[in-house]
């Protein structure tokens, strides 16, 4: 009995302590001190606003001049934009005014933002972010080549680059992003259909770092360019060549797709009955292989219909 009867007035004690401290932030907000009170840099900006939707920010704004104010201070050093948490329709005078005063983003998406986006809006954000290591304009397909220059110019960390369906980009633009852009792990260029061999080829040899690389959708991409890439990116893990190898590589003869696990086998099988040489085995020829390993022996299988 006892060690119950203490363990209701532990509840209880529990019970008046968290009244007392309910009481306590009550009056706290109410009366003797609000919110707004707390450190802005050191509290509210970096472990309460970052966990909060960037829509509710931007209404939390109608709330008071200081709380505008504490909105405008946190969308200074927010570190990650994206377009998504709002909406595709952004009015371009908003995009311009969130972002006017940022120098510290590290990611930008705008994907999808054609119906506003144009290189007015997108080059001043550019220009003074020179931390981006990821961007993405998948869709975006009212820029110009002058958007990939001054990115170029101004994010040499960036390392992850979505250009997917951007027909703006030439191989110009590109080259300029291959130069100075050398830290690149992940660049989609799927359906940038100026792009041709040489370009892509130039941009493979200036970043030795890829690890991902989309060039689907390109009538105008061939075996040059797949052989070049499969030379001067060891650490390529994901190759898209969707629409690409099968169709527009007529004279390719051999292909390296050992690690790039994204690349599917009905693309690989079209390869194989032209007699391209590949170095991964068909999925029963590997199985085969992994069972001989586990038994000692390569069972006989019929595999007559």
């Amino acid at each position: 009995m006892a060690w119950h009867g203490i363990t209701r007035q532990g509840k209880a004690r529990q019970s008046k302590a968290k009244q007392s401290k309910a009481r306590l932030g009550w009056a706290y907000c109410g009366g003797q001190g609000s919110l707004l009170d707390l450190p802005w840099e050191d509290i509210l900006v970096p472990h309460i606003l970052c966990h909060l939707p960037l829509q509710q920010l931007l209404s939390l704004q109608r709330v008071s001049k200081s709380f505008q104010s504490l909105i405008q201070l946190y969308l200074a050093n927010m570190r990650c934009f994206d377009s998504s948490q709002i909406g595709p329709a952004i009015p371009r005078a908003a995009f311009v005014n969130l972002l006017k005063d940022n120098e510290v983003l590290q990611q930008l998406a705008l994907q999808n933002c054609s119906e506003w986006l144009t290189d007015r809006e997108l080059l001043p954000v550019i220009g003074q972010n020179h931390h981006l290591h990821q961007i993405q304009l998948k869709g975006c397909t009212q820029l110009s080549r002058h958007a990939l220059v001054a990115i170029s110019l101004s994010c040499p960390q960036l390392r992850q680059l979505s250009l997917a369906h951007c027909e703006w980009v030439d191989s110009l633009s590109l080259r300029s992003l291959a130069d100075h852009c050398k830290a690149l792990e992940a660049v989609d260029l799927t359906a940038c259909r100026q792009l041709k061999d040489e370009a892509i080829c130039y941009l493979v040899q200036k970043c030795g770092r890829l690890k991902s690389l989309s060039l689907a959708v390109n009538a105008n991409v061939g075996d040059v360019a797949v052989e070049e890439t499969a030379k001067c990116c060891p650490e390529l893990e994901h190759l898209d060549l969707t629409g690409v190898l099968a169709e527009y590589c007529p004279k390719l003869r051999s292909l390296k797709v050992k690690h790039c696990h994204n690349v599917a086998e009905s693309s690989l099988s079209i390869l194989r009955s032209r007699g391209v040489e590949l170095d991964v085995e068909p999925p029963l020829q590997r199985a085969l292989v992994l069972l001989q390993d586990v038994v000692g022996f390569a069972p006989f299988i019929n595999l007559q219909i």
